[in-house]
């Protein structure tokens, strides 16, 4: 019953907010006759700012969207809704606060046993897989665990970028990063997922939506690259 799609990102340059994945998240949540959405904005500190942002570019879809931090309980209020959207931010912010509204089992519950629809941007989609351990953002705040939502069964890199050949930065590359990350045993794969891209989860399907091609890590493998519209599903079988 798992209903999912996660997108790299929520803006691309030149666009406006969730403008590049518009036709796909309304396809998403048509499909399962939603009319409201519940949005998570804890990855940000400026919550009322950012609930207007995602309420104005949900409604231009035609959904009604109401913002988690204004309800009396946010138990209640994942208990209730019809589909749930996690914007991005900082990731470390946003689940050590998912965990402190004690809403981590609640939306597990209600996506993988009741089928609610999940979209994750960025951080939200971070938090939509097993950890948050191939996160870019600094951690800023302490969750209690970097154990996530647990909605697939293996880990995203969002904003996923490529080296540049004539780039004088001597820092770590993302791929360098990951492949540090499966240095250590029972690591789940990791997907480079660029900008611009995006993943449609159904029952067992897993799909990449989007112009760019994806990367695909796994422990003691070379990485590889997989063209838009591929059917990754294997990933849920780790």
């Amino acid at each position: 019953m798992r209903k999912l799609l996660l997108i790299s990102n929520s803006t691309i340059h030149g666009g406006g907010y969730l403008e590049h994945c518009a036709e796909q998240i309304k396809q998403f949540l048509s499909k399962s006759n939603v009319k409201q959405v519940l949005f998570v904005p804890y990855a940000l500190h400026d919550r009322d700012n950012y609930a207007l942002t995602a309420k104005t570019a949900f409604e231009k879809m035609g959904f009604e969207l109401e913002s988690i931090h204004t309800q009396p309980s946010p138990v209640e209020a994942v208990h209730k809704a019809e589909a749930v959207f996690i914007g991005g931010g900082n990731t470390f912010r946003l689940l050590k606060t998912l965990y402190d509204e004690n809403i981590v089992s609640e939306i597990r519950k209600r996506v993988l046993e009741d089928g609610m629809p999940y979209i994750g941007s960025s951080a939200g989609t971070n938090v939509g897989t097993i950890s948050i351990s191939t996160t870019n953002d600094m951690p800023i705040v302490y969750p209690p665990t970097f154990k996530a939502i647990g909605l697939v069964p293996f880990n995203i890199n969002p904003h996923y970028l490529d080296p540049d050949p004539n780039s004088k930065h001597m820092g770590e590359t993302r791929e360098t990063r990951i492949k540090q990350f499966h240095e250590a045993e029972d690591t789940p794969p990791v997907l480079g997922l660029r900008e611009g891209s995006m993943l449609h989860v159904e029952d067992d399907r897993v799909t990449l939506l989007g112009p760019l091609h994806a990367r695909i890590f796994q422990r003691g493998q070379e990485p590889v690259e997989y063209p838009p519209d591929s059917d990754l599903s294997f990933l849920l079988r780790h």
